[in-house]
């Protein structure tokens, strides 16, 4: 583990997990958290806010989950100083959060809206439809009239 930087501040993705409640280590509000944030997805979402001087240390455990190597982004507070206006910590998780979580939703949106329009013009393999087969069983036979 490395030692303490006042210079920097470190994110864990697990911080944004929702999953997670407040005890297990979630440190943004329900509505702010992701679902299954990893290390990269972390640092794209704090590239997207605008910060630029960032460290990644992958499969670095967390101390209170020592199991899960998920790994830790280290951000410059000059950085967050010039970018954001602030070196505060909690203010820097609530702005990635939710540029994060748009996000997100947006992509989700997109794949709803993609499914709902169906496959494109050119891709025969989705296109493609197969015959059913109907399922061959004892074919129905004619009522015998009895007769004496």
């Amino acid at each position: 583990m490395a030692d303490h930087n006042p210079d920097r501040i470190v994110l864990w993705p697990g911080y944004f997990n929702i999953k997670l409640s407040r005890k297990q280590g979630r440190r943004v509000s329900k509505d702010s958290a992701v679902s299954d944030p990893t290390l990269d997805t972390l640092a794209l979402a704090a590239r997207n806010v605008g910060l630029t001087k960032m460290k990644r240390e992958a499969d670095t455990p967390h101390p209170k989950r020592a199991s899960q190597k998920e790994g830790r982004l280290w951000l410059s507070k000059k950085d967050l100083t010039a970018t954001l206006g602030t070196t505060s910590k909690e203010e820097t998780m609530q702005v990635i959060a939710k540029k994060w979580r748009a996000k997100q939703r947006e992509m989700k949106e997109q794949e709803v809206a993609a499914k709902k329009a169906g496959p494109k013009t050119g891709d025969k393999q989705a296109r493609s439809q197969r015959k059913q087969v109907k399922a061959k069983g004892p074919k129905r036979q004619k009522k015998k009239k009895w007769r004496l």
